[in-house]
């Protein structure tokens, strides 16, 4: 049975997705991870420093000697670079880990598409050098997590104070581009990137804050538009240098040009990737497992049935008290699922500070607006009540 090792930070939602992916599959599935925990059920645990990537590379070599595995998955950004370095020295099918590690710093990643000519905001050291309205943000957080816009030089220095209060490292500013914003979900494989799914974000994200709310697929942009997009993140991953495993990207489109956001070596965050489905009803996890593995995949076509996803987000700082209000938004026409994923009596924390979010809502149905009309409905059965 081929063994997999699963790179989970402590802090992630998906590695309950993952494991059901890998029992799917029937392969043996160890959770690597910074501490021993329960996370595993029981199906194998290894601690691996996850946050020194050498380190990390050295522990997975150290098990492979020891018990063999076939292959390894990093589950979120705190693991991707651990598994690049892996892959290398073990000999799996990997992105270069300079190149991974491009796409964890945002300065990197802006010189890199800049060399290769890859249409993306203007970039630089302040909002004088690149035009206001602009964007500020750390060159090493993730998730939208201390993402500002200023569109003056006061707001600029307020922004730079507020996200020094939690982030010491560098910081980047680029300028605003407005435009519809697209999330890229697609496979590398060789260097090649196939497109899974495209997904809409309806809510607009102008700032000052950039928190994602809803994701829509199949996006209802014109073809023109969703080329660019696919153009614009098959660009970027070559030059980047990325050729193997997930991708997910974000693209801003408008009149036919599509400009760079993001990219990242992984698949998409949180339990959004629960809102696809591809061939005969296999997950994203199971995509990526099975192209980990070389694993035979004859169809990774999109179901037919629209789906989407809200990313509830967190209106104030406190202690989450209640969230009431389920049974009504579980039961609006369309609604196929909420998780609440963080426990009640814990710390809440809003973007620009905060890293996650309150919960997912998940819904599929014939047509992307009926879709975005049942996600939108059924928030507003949700009381969440904040102290």
């Amino acid at each position: 049975m081929p063994r997999i090792l699963l790179l989970v930070p402590s802090a992630t939602y998906r590695a309950q997705d993952f494991i059901a992916a890998a029992k799917a599959i029937e392969v043996d599935l160890v959770i690597g991870t910074e501490m021993p925990s329960p996370v595993g059920n029981g199906r194998g645990l290894v601690q691996i420093p996850l946050d020194d990537p050498l380190a990390a590379a050295d522990a997975i070599e150290a098990f492979d000697r020891e018990h063999g595995i076939d292959a390894v998955v990093a589950v979120d950004d705190g693991g991707t670079l651990a598994a690049a370095h892996a892959g290398e020295r073990l000999g799996f099918p990997h992105s270069a880990p300079d190149s991974v590690a491009a796409t964890r710093d945002k300065a990197e990643m802006r010189r890199r598409l800049a060399k290769s000519e890859v249409t993306q905001p203007r970039f630089g050291s302040s909002g004088a050098e690149v035009g206001y309205p602009c964007v500020v943000k750390p060159t090493g957080l993730s998730g939208s997590r201390g993402v500002i816009r200023a569109d003056t030089a006061e707001q600029e220095s307020a922004a730079r104070i507020r996200i020094a209060t939690f982030w010491d490292g560098p910081l980047l500013v680029e300028q605003y581009v407005p435009g519809v914003e697209i999330a890229l979900e697609g496979l590398l494989t060789n260097g090649r990137l196939e497109v899974l799914a495209i997904f809409d974000k309806p809510d607009p994200l102008v700032g000052p804050y950039f928190e994602e709310t809803m994701y829509v697929t199949p996006s209802r942009l014109v073809p023109r538009d969703l080329g660019a997009a696919e153009r614009a993140a098959s660009l970027a991953c070559v030059a980047l240098g990325l050729t193997e495993g997930p991708v997910h990207a974000e693209v801003r489109v408008k009149d036919a040009q599509a400009w760079v956001i993001e990219v990242a070596s992984r698949s998409v965050g949180g339990l959004c990737a629960r809102a696809l489905r591809f061939g005969a009803g296999i997950s994203l996890e199971e995509v990526v497992l099975r192209h980990a593995l070389n694993l035979p995949m004859t169809d990774l076509a999109r179901e037919r049935s629209a789906s989407g996803v809200t990313m509830l987000p967190i209106a104030q700082e406190g202690t989450l008290v209640a969230v009431n209000g389920r049974e009504r938004a579980l039961g609006v026409p369309g609604v196929v699922g909420l998780e609440i994923t963080i426990p009640i009596g814990h710390r809440v924390v809003p973007l620009p500070e905060g890293d996650r979010y309150l919960g997912f809502l998940f819904a599929r149905a014939d047509s992307p607006d009926q879709v975005e009309s049942a996600l939108r409905e059924a928030v507003t059965h949700l009381d969440i009540v904040i102290a």
